[in-house]
């Protein structure tokens, strides 16, 4: 590939890593990873709910990695609450996930903003064949685009598998037990997903450079080696 296409893939590969950096900086700082609405089942049992009488029992949540909110409905009407991760759930949630979660985010923010400079060194600047250069780009490529797997598959067991939406509702209730009644993952959440698609999305764009991917030896090569073998 010529060098002024180099420079232009280069370039466009570095604006989606700075566009992903950004949206991960703001999917981190929202409370719009999860809506869900829970049932109070208490007071519906109580009352034997059924039908529309069970929207009288049926509140909503939402909550990010730090903080989030619940309407609390169990008959009497709304009553609206906000909570906060740390310290207020430390001891109820499954900690270690969620912190795993929060880190794997802010590795995938910090190797996003790497893979930023690292593309546009190598199209403005004169890469080394070290990090600097096309091997650099694969791995700080291939990194973000783990973190983001690995954050949607922890978040994800979190609350499928874990139940926290069930554990912030149940927090501090002594006469009520309230159920999920419905979830569904929200924007941010979603926001790790497409950055994950970019990230792997710029591992091909490295190659329609022009550069192999990484440890792959050309027929050429190998061809040399074996003559070199044979030589031996």
């Amino acid at each position: 590939m010529p060098a002024q296409q180099k420079k232009v893939v280069f370039c466009i590969a570095g604006v989606l890593s700075f566009a992903c950096a950004l949206s991960i900086a703001a999917a981190i700082g929202t409370q719009l990873w999860l809506k869900g609405r829970m049932l109070c089942k208490t007071g519906a049992v109580l009352v034997n709910a059924t039908g529309q009488e069970l929207d009288k029992f049926i509140g909503e949540i939402q909550y990010g990695l730090f903080y989030g909110e619940r309407v609390r409905q169990c008959g009497l009407g709304g009553r609206p609450f906000r909570f906060s991760f740390f310290p207020d759930l430390f001891k109820v949630i499954p900690a270690s996930i969620h912190v795993s979660v929060i880190v794997f985010c802010l590795v995938l923010l910090v190797f996003a903003l790497i893979g930023t400079g690292f593309f546009m060194y190598n199209a403005f600047g004169k890469p080394y064949e070290t990090l600097h250069g096309p091997l650099g780009l694969y791995l700080w490529s291939f990194i973000s685009f783990s973190c983001g797997c690995l954050i949607m598959i922890l978040f994800s067991s979190e609350v499928k598998i874990h139940h926290l939406s069930e554990k912030i509702a149940n927090y501090k209730e002594g006469s009520f037990i309230f159920k999920t009644y419905s979830e569904q993952f929200a924007n941010s959440f979603w926001i790790i997903l497409v950055c994950s698609l970019v990230h792997f999305l710029n591992i091909f764009l490295i190659r329609l450079a022009g550069f192999e991917f990484p440890f792959s030896k050309s027929k050429g090569s190998e061809i040399a080696n074996g003559a070199a073998d044979l030589m031996y």
